[in-house]
């Protein structure tokens, strides 16, 4: 049984059934099924459901933002631009998708793209619809078919997306939620009926996946964590700079795998940087997630609040101070005031920590040569962020800082037009974009 908390108040909420064996059974012979019907429908009948489910989501948007509030504690806000965004993504593959599958001819061949089956996806809390979606659509899209096994935290969510495909007159089986625990994951990748799985997560259970996927000898695509760079230099519009910075740091209270998390800042403006970041650090209102003025909610969970203090006791005893913030707040609810840590050691290896929680680690560079070398002196790869006036600076950063995105003079934000993805520790693949799309179907090439 799952039961949601709310992270506000503690209190319990909907409970929802685990499945049985054979329910999953069930589900996974239906996915099977629909599979051979709908990897040969064409991409009209494909793009029109994708516009239907965008318009459910819209239709949908304050009960499906209001679930999602509830079950991980976001700003209800934050919530509603993730459902919108999530049915921009649905309508951005149903008008540009055919151009994305149409064939590439070659001297005597021709490569064309083919659905391959059921894609298992293993998503986590944090973007309860938005990193669903970010499989969701591209599958429907490419002629595959869905299962999700979605945090056991976030099951109404879970239902409401499955509720979706169905209410824009989906078949049953095309995308199904999986109500189970994580230890039914390794025997459904294992099951020849699934042709992939992609996971968003930890590192801990990416390893897992993969290690399951690499036995079944299948495709898996893994957006893992990430400890993003927020890089100033001199020329930078400071004010600008510190405003990103902020809304970086604590936009879902700072849960979020390409939340900026440690900033880098030049020493020539380190000093000016840290005084306009500082104050809007401890600006930001941590409050009822129902309410508009709130710029944070509660983190997930008392459990992921704990965790983030524990990693703070850890930074102070390697020698990092904490200039403010980082306390749990009084009353009930999962809630926390930002802080910034300085003086974090770069060669301890607590700097490797990742930070879930509105909580930043500011370094001093005294060269774009060292503001480089800290950048990549972690494990993760997955986003950045540069904020310089210098076409060479910015020629250097893009060529050299080791991550798989990087914003100039802006904060870094996912969108489905571009390829969203990490290297080193933060993963492989893509999700989003035409890459995405292709990650889990069969390039075919005719001979003729």
């Amino acid at each position: 049984m799952f039961t949601s908390i709310d992270p506000a108040t503690g209190a319990p909420g909907q409970s929802y059934a685990e499945l049985t064996g054979a329910e999953i059974e069930t589900k996974l012979a239906r996915a099977h099924a629909t599979f051979c019907e709908w990897r040969v429908t064409d991409l009209a009948t494909r793009t029109a459901l994708l516009e239907r489910i965008a318009e459910q989501f819209d239709a949908n948007t304050q009960r499906l933002a209001e679930t999602a509030t509830r079950e991980m504690g976001k700003t209800l806000k934050s919530a509603i631009a993730e459902v919108q965004k999530c049915a921009q993504a649905f309508r951005h593959y149903a008008q540009e998708g055919a151009a994305m599958l149409e064939p590439r001819s070659f001297p005597g061949a021709t490569a064309t793209w083919h659905p391959m089956g059921p894609v298992l996806a293993v998503m986590p809390w944090n973007f309860p619809y938005w990193q669903v979606v970010r499989f969701m659509a591209p599958t429907i899209l490419a002629g595959n078919v869905g299962l999700l096994k979605h945090a056991s935290s976030v099951q109404g969510c879970a239902a409401a997306l499955e509720e979706m495909v169905i209410a824009a007159g989906g078949p049953a089986g095309l995308f199904q939620n999986l109500a189970i625990k994580s230890d039914k994951v390794e025997a459904l990748i294992a099951d020849d009926r699934i042709v992939a799985v992609t996971l968003t997560g930890s590192e801990g259970a990416g390893m897992k996946v993969a290690e399951a996927a690499g036995r079944a000898l299948k495709k898996v695509v893994l957006e893992l964590g990430g400890s993003d760079p927020f890089i100033v230099m001199p020329s930078a519009d400071l004010e600008a700079a510190a405003k990103a910075a902020v809304t970086a740091r604590v936009q879902n209270t700072g849960q979020s795998c390409i939340c900026a998390k440690r900033m880098i800042v030049h020493a020539d403006v380190y000093d000016a940087f840290l005084a306009k970041f500082s104050a809007g650090m401890q600006a930001a209102v941590a409050g009822d997630p129902m309410d508009a003025a709130s710029d944070m909610g509660p983190l997930s969970s008392e459990e992921q609040r704990a965790t983030v203090l524990g990693q703070l006791k850890l930074f102070e005893q390697a020698g990092a101070k904490l200039l403010f913030g980082g306390e749990a707040l009084p009353g009930k609810g999962a809630y926390m005031s930002a802080g910034i840590l300085v003086d974090v050691p770069i060669d301890h290896e607590v700097a490797n920590e990742e930070l879930f929680g509105p909580i930043a680690m500011l370094f001093k560079a005294s060269d774009i040569d060292e503001a480089i070398s800290i950048a990549n002196a972690v494990p993760f790869g997955l986003g950045s962020s540069v904020w310089t006036q210098d076409a060479d600076e910015r020629a250097r950063f893009e060529r050299d800082i080791e991550a798989g995105m990087i914003a100039v003079n802006k904060m870094l934000a996912s969108a489905p037009e571009a390829p969203f993805g990490g290297v080193k520790r933060s993963g492989h693949g893509r999700e989003l974009g035409p890459y995405g799309l292709h990650e889990f179907m069969n390039l075919k090439t005719v001979l003729a």
